[in-house]
């Protein structure tokens, strides 16, 4: 049984000659896949990550599964609790800047998911600052942190509750070609390891290809209505 299932789903976003519709016709992930989103810039690969965090309600969505629970059942129902909880639980974050706290060490932002969903301190949190690189770095505050630095550490914070999937916003934006293709790695071990489904949003066609990840590209198609984007699996090299 896939972990995420979709299919049928739709989402409308902006107004005028920006509106645009992103149409998912069918879209599965299996635990521990990793996947590209790549496109242009407009095209929607957001506002489909925004579909697949359960923040953003669709449409039009005749199947919406996650963890065997109906997704698009509990939307329709207004179950805000149970969507809540899915992403709390079961989702893990890579903004593009990082997106730590700046009150907070590096080791509390690392820790910050466990904290808020009242898990007890692990082993993990060690584990993932020393496979980083960061452990000499734990109690250092953002800003004393490089930009390489900073994305390690919300690759650490996204992965510290064994979430299900986790989502990558351009987490490579801010960086190096040399960072882009560190941190990339990086995450595909940890996801290898722990079983994590992956999900990256790119714009770095190139990195793409050289990790030799799936890739799933959102292709804008101009129409009457407005611009309407699909999903379409590129065959492999």
């Amino acid at each position: 049984m896939p972990l995420l299932e979709l299919a049928g789903v739709e989402r409308r976003r902006g107004e005028g000659e920006g509106a645009f519709t992103l149409a998912v016709e069918g879209l599965s992930l299996r635990e521990g896949e990793c996947l590209a989103v790549t496109g242009p810039s407009g095209s929607g690969k957001s506002t489909l990550l925004d579909l697949l965090g359960l923040v953003l309600r669709p449409d039009r969505a005749d199947a919406f599964r996650f963890l065997d629970q109906d997704v698009a059942a509990l939307w329709r129902s207004g179950g805000d609790g149970g969507l809540a909880a899915l992403r709390s639980r079961h989702l893990g974050y890579v903004l593009q800047t990082g997106g730590l706290l700046p009150f907070l060490d590096l080791r509390e932002n690392v820790e910050l998911s466990r904290r808020l969903l009242g898990l007890k301190p692990d082993a993990l949190t060690g584990e993932l600052l020393a496979r980083l690189g960061l452990t000499r770095l734990k109690a250092k505050k953002p800003r004393a942190l490089s930009v390489g630095e900073r994305q390690r550490a919300a690759i650490a914070r996204a992965f510290a509750h064994r979430p299900a999937l986790v989502l990558a916003d351009e987490p490579t934006a801010a960086l190096d070609p040399p960072q882009a293709l560190e941190v990339c790695r990086l995450m595909l071990e940890l996801a290898a390891e722990f079983g994590i489904a992956l999900v990256i949003v790119s714009h770095d066609w190139a990195l793409v290809r050289r990790l030799g990840l799936a890739e799933i590209r959102v292709l804008p198609e101009p129409g009457p209505d407005g611009c309407r984007s699909r999903l379409e699996r590129v065959a492999d090299a």
